[in-house]
């Protein structure tokens, strides 16, 4: 497995994550030996960098990271996020808080789920504007301050919020939806990364599995199953995306890979900075994934995926209108 570095701390993590939302809810029903097995996996194809979230199962995700870390801590890299906060009584009704008096709140109970002593990347999941980003920043500065934090990141914010966090301590992450038919990193934020040293995480880097080729109808996903709802599988939305999708498993075809591993090794060998997390709950897909890092794609092949994907091309928002104002937009 390839590495790469995590912003300018000097640790490494492998060139390819495993994002793990999908365990424990969105992407309909888990099973969480499964889920076990695939964990296991990850590890024994090199895969060391595991993404989570607080309000991911509304906490069993970060509960099930905590039964699989027990004798592995050492193995692993961690990263999980605040600011999503569920109602236990409406699971679909969220806020964003990003108070000071709730990050240290979040934090101790995300330790505690865990079960270790110490997060080693900490997301903003979502930012409030109303709070300002410096006083956020500064409070999860004193968890680093404290040894319950090792790194900041902050998640689906502009540019300038990023810079505006930097200055208050180091942010050695950014993590974003990225992928052939999500680009919008590509307008700015991937510049200011660069320029500011700050490894950028991309998540959904296969759209869901939609880039996979495997997705021909929402119909087909399990109740519950939140791209039942999403903009981009819904009727012609779905039908101009599909044929995006044909045109990425003609590619892969020529080279023999799945449509999956080159959507990967086009961000891979796009950006040096760049990880992606994909998310699954199956070991084959994992070690699938995995292999994408050994594909090397020329200047060539990535201008070609590059207008194929053109951003025009692509049908439909990333998420429904309620979740869209959750986002920051360069």
């Amino acid at each position: 497995m390839l590495r790469r570095p995590l912003g300018k701390t000097g640790t490494t993590v492998s060139a390819i994550g495993l994002g793990c939302m999908g365990m424990s809810e969105f992407y309909g029903p888990g099973n969480d030996q499964q889920s076990l097995e695939t964990l296991a996996t990850a590890l024994d194809q090199g895969i060391d960098f595991l993404d989570t979230a607080d309000m991911y199962g509304a906490g069993h995700n970060e509960e099930l990271l905590g039964r699989f870390l027990k004798g592995r801590r050492d193995r692993v890299v961690l990263a999980t996020k605040f600011g999503i906060v569920r109602n236990p009584n409406d699971p679909a009704a969220r806020r964003i808080d990003n108070s000071p008096q709730y990050v240290r709140q979040a934090c101790d109970a995300s330790l505690q789920r865990l079960g270790i002593d110490t997060i080693d990347l900490y997301y903003v999941h979502r930012r409030n504007p109303s709070v300002p980003v410096e006083d956020t920043v500064g409070a999860m500065a004193e968890l680093v301050k404290a040894g319950k934090v090792r790194y900041l990141g902050l998640s689906e914010v502009a540019p300038e919020t990023l810079q505006r966090a930097h200055a208050v301590h180091p942010i050695t992450a950014i993590q974003s939806e990225y992928s052939l038919w999500s680009r919008e990193p590509e307008r700015q934020m991937l510049a200011t990364c660069r320029e500011l040293g700050v490894t950028f995480v991309a998540y959904s880097p296969l759209g869901r599995a939609f880039l996979t080729g495997t997705v021909k109808s929402a119909e087909t996903f399990a109740p519950g199953d939140f791209r039942r709802t999403n903009p981009r599988f819904q009727a012609d939305a779905l039908q101009k995306n599909l044929r995006l999708v044909q045109g990425l498993a003609e590619f892969a075809q020529k080279r023999a890979v799945s449509s999956g591993q080159v959507a990967l090794a086009w961000l891979l060998c796009k950006h040096s900075a760049v990880v992606p997390i994909p998310g699954t709950k199956r070991p084959r897909y994992v070690i699938e994934n995995a292999a994408a890092v050994g594909i090397e794609l020329s200047a060539g092949e990535i201008a070609a995926l590059d207008e194929l994907f053109d951003p025009s091309a692509v049908a439909g928002e990333r998420y429904a209108a309620d979740r869209m104002t959750h986002l920051e937009r360069a």
